[in-house]
């Protein structure tokens, strides 16, 4: 057990220790990121996304529909909380209370679930990563885009309901929600992937979870940490509450076996990229997002091999 959680987790540290070092360095520049994240967020995760849902069996995509509920929930949870906390002990505005509940909330699943599921998930671990990529990207993703977008067009003209479909309408556009739509509806329609799109769209798939691993390092590296009441409670909220409601959640509705392995491991997951690469684009950079991802990866060096360890009593 010991040299399977460090064959699974030691590569993840790895390589956003390598992104953190070549950020602080200067090696790579760590302020101008952009580049690098859409060639992430509107390129390779979301064909990524695609191909691993498009390419899944009807019959696994509805058997993880269990583990689409349990995480929305959790997320859910903890996207509430914890912009319930920025706003009111924070004092942070609704854009910047979104970026940090979504960075939160949000497990870094894209770059450290990828790598897990070919070493601790099983057959069906790329689906379930996909699963939890997906829930995120369709529900509290574009919940926080709308927000930062209605924030960025408060001066326009117009009644503020049409500025709010506005902002749900361009977040739902996004590629980061389309790849995962259009995979699902593809895998439901019961329509084989034709080998040669697989391969094809694979290639650049690959460099999905190894690239958004070091961009993870270097946007840490380029945040003002500092801490604070709310990086304590956003820290605490991603590495003991996520991981907590969901073995609850999951105890509570019988959920047994494999699929109870893959969701509690996945919702145990450290704070994502998420919310602070979607904020970067809005000029929102709440410091307390940026020492939750810090603070949340580096207790998870300890977290996540406890629940490694864990997973076979589910």
């Amino acid at each position: 057990m010991p040299l399977q959680i460090a064959t699974a987790l030691l590569p993840v540290f790895f390589v956003m220790a390598l992104g953190f070092v070549a950020g602080k360095t200067r090696l790579v520049d760590n302020q101008n990121v952009r580049s690098l994240n859409t060639l992430v967020m509107t390129i390779a995760l979301p064909i990524s996304l695609f191909v691993v849902l498009a390419s899944a069996s009807r019959a696994d995509v509805v058997g993880h529909w269990p583990m689409a509920a349990i995480s929305l929930f959790v997320m859910a949870a903890g996207y509430g909380a914890t912009y319930l906390v920025s706003r009111r002990v924070g004092r942070q505005d609704a854009g910047d209370s979104a970026v940090e509940a979504l960075t939160v909330s949000f497990p870094n699943a894209a770059a450290v679930g990828l790598p897990l599921a070919g070493s601790v998930l099983g057959s069906t671990g790329a689906l379930a990563v996909a699963t939890v990529l997906a829930v995120g990207s369709i529900t509290v993703s574009p919940l926080t885009l709308a927000i930062l977008e209605v924030r960025k067009n408060a001066s326009a003209a117009g009644p503020r309901g049409r500025t709010v479909l506005r902002a749900i309408g361009s977040s739902l556009r996004k590629p980061i929600v389309i790849g995962p739509v259009l995979g699902l509806a593809w895998s439901l329609a019961g329509i084989p992937l034709p080998p040669l799109v697989n391969a094809t769209l694979s290639e650049i798939g690959a460099v999905t979870a190894g690239l958004a691993l070091f961009l993870t390092g270097l946007v840490i590296s380029a945040q003002a940490i500092r801490f604070s009441a709310v990086a304590l409670v956003a820290t605490l909220i991603a590495v003991v509450g996520r991981p907590a409601l969901a073995v609850g959640v999951v105890l509570l509705v019988g959920i047994t076996g494999q699929l109870a392995q893959e969701t509690v491991l996945l919702l145990a997951i450290p704070a994502g990229f998420f919310g602070l690469l979607l904020g970067l684009g809005y000029g929102s950079k709440p410091p307390a997002a940026g020492a939750a991802v810090l603070f949340s990866s580096v207790l998870s060096v300890v977290t996540l091999p406890v629940v490694i360890a864990l997973l076979p009593a589910l």
